[in-house]
């Protein structure tokens, strides 16, 4: 993934899925407000000088509150889902699970001093609403994120995100069913690369 697509996005590009729920009744100011307060947990997170074991609790925890892992992961596995084993949709949970966290903490060296704007938001369906960010770092040229946002089970929770014009969720599923094909459509491919993903992002961080 380009450098432009990581931040914010690179873990809720992930998360980007209203699961089994649909969405219902967007409300443009109530998701200007989620993702308000959401981007400015996750950039004093990002930006705290705790140690990176706490740093990293901080952000799961902002992560699963604002977004549905479980739907996520189911969605971006597809139809791949249904072919799997009880055991194996639970190892891809659990190793997707960490995948999301590890992705960024693996990076939070590169994220000191990130700041982030609103843009404006508009309705996209009577379901979601789009909410546009910029997002600055030290050096580096600002870039947009566009975070479509639902109301799923009473909460409101984002859906996709839109990087450089392209819907991250359905990358992801593309990356992952690629992988699966490539293999003769073994489930147990997929986790092995995932498991050898984390082990990688685990030395970024040093531990």
């Amino acid at each position: 993934m380009a450098p432009r697509r990581l931040l914010l996005g690179t873990v809720l590009a992930l998360a980007a899925s209203a699961g089994g729920a649909r969405a219902q009744g967007a409300d443009p100011a109530r998701a200007t407000r989620f993702i308000q307060s959401t981007g400015q947990e996750l950039v004093a997170a990002l930006n705290s000088n705790a140690p990176l074991t706490q740093r990293r609790q901080q952000v799961s925890a902002i992560l699963h509150r604002a977004v549905d892992v479980e739907g996520v992961g189911r969605f971006i596995l597809g139809r791949w889902w249904r072919q799997a084993s009880a055991a194996e949709q639970q190892e891809y949970m659990r190793l997707f699970d960490e995948t999301l966290i590890r992705n960024l903490s693996a990076r939070f060296g590169e994220y000191q001093g990130v700041r982030f704007s609103l843009g404006r938001a508009q309705q996209r369906t009577e379901d979601d609403v789009l909410v546009n960010t910029i997002i600055e770092r030290p050096n580096l040229a600002p870039f947009s994120l566009d975070w479509r946002v639902g109301d799923v089970n009473g909460q409101p929770k984002v859906v996709d995100v839109i990087a450089e014009g392209t819907s991250l969720r359905l990358t992801q599923r593309s990356e992952y069913s690629a992988v699966i094909q490539r293999n003769n459509g073994q489930i147990s491919a997929l986790l092995a690369a995932m498991r050898n993903q984390i082990q990688q992002l685990a030395a970024r961080e040093g531990r």
